[in-house]
């Protein structure tokens, strides 16, 4: 079975447990063989646990979870050092590894950790290392960090400050199923219970996908080809988001500060997994086009004058890709 029939068959598998967000579970194959994380943004109750988790089950990984509070430190999530004696009484510090040595990495909560933790994180995420008393230790090759917020409480939360959302290769909005989708949800959770309830011991789960499929999937993506017309269309909507009064007086208004290089290499990298995924080996506008709002949403500050008419990050690139003319 080829790498994209196997990423296929584990995105079904998660689709068949996440019920009616086909769309957040594509970002989340995109930002796994882009080899990025994603802030993933939803009210409580819309299953973005469950849509990590569902991801683990299908691939051979570890899963950490680490629920984010007030009172965690930093060592809650890196690991630490510990004294141990041997038999003889000699002493010696070892290092025991945290939460954030698996392989998909839920962050819980992100924004109840107060700064020094989320720096923490911020930088395993960027660096792929930690470091604990002067000693760098590596993450696994495999590592991906999602990360969740809840848009609607801000008593006791610490905010990741725009620069550091920028770390983040995606940021994921989700929202509320569909009606008919959510007759679904209850449908499943019904037979899940049902099945829990009948099974004997363990109940089976199919064969997990390799990690290397994931390795090969992205020596493959790496071969997926840009035209200098794509690439040159993927640097100007960059461009619009740093000087938007050059493509209409709408942006002028609304956008106070651009995306930064990180934008421009994400919306790249987004693109080609994108191409890659529609069996492609090149790149086309519209690939460009279908990951932009993920890969820019939380790299665009808005203007005072945008949030006083009401005008979201979403409408701010929508009128980007309007303004900006489609490579040729």
């Amino acid at each position: 079975m080829s790498s994209i029939d196997q990423i296929a068959a584990i995105e079904a598998r998660v689709n068949a447990s996440i019920i009616g967000q086909e769309r957040v579970v594509e970002r989340l194959i995109i930002a796994l063989l882009a080899d990025g994380n994603v802030l993933l943004e939803g009210l409580p109750g819309l299953a973005k646990t469950r849509a990590i988790k569902s991801l683990s089950k299908a691939l051979e990984s570890e899963f950490s979870r680490i629920q984010f509070t007030p009172d965690l430190l930093p060592s809650d999530v890196t690991g630490g050092e510990i004294y141990r004696t041997d038999a003889q009484g000699a002493g010696s510090f070892e290092f025991r590894k945290g939460p954030i040595f698996g392989n998909l990495i839920l962050a819980d909560e992100i924004n109840r950790a107060p700064a020094k933790v989320q720096s923490a994180l911020l930088e395993a995420m960027e660096e792929r290392q930690v470091t604990v008393a002067g000693k760098r230790y590596g993450l696994p090759q495999l590592f991906m960090v999602l990360a969740t917020q809840n848009p609607i409480e801000q008593e006791g939360t610490y905010p990741l400050p725009e620069a550091q959302m920028d770390r983040f290769l995606m940021h994921v909005r989700i929202g509320y199923p569909s009606d008919a989708d959510e007759i679904k949800v209850m449908q499943l959770v019904r037979a899940e219970k049902a099945e829990a309830e009948a099974a004997a011991g363990p109940a089976a789960e199919p064969a997990k996908v390799p990690q290397q499929v994931i390795f090969d999937a992205r020596r493959e993506i790496d071969a997926v080809t840009s035209a200098a017309a794509v690439e040159g269309y993927t640097v100007a909507l960059i461009a619009a988001t740093r000087r938007p009064a050059d493509f209409g007086d709408k942006l002028g208004k609304w956008i106070a500060i651009g995306a930064s290089p990180r934008g421009t290499l994400a919306l790249d990298r987004c693109a080609r997994v994108y191409a890659w995924l529609q069996q492609r080996a090149y790149v086309v506008p519209e690939d460009v086009q279908a990951v932009i709002h993920d890969c820019l949403r939380h790299r665009v500050s808005l203007s005072y004058e945008a949030s006083a008419d009401g005008v979201a990050v979403d409408d701010v690139i929508d009128e980007v890709v309007r303004q900006v003319a489609v490579a040729v």
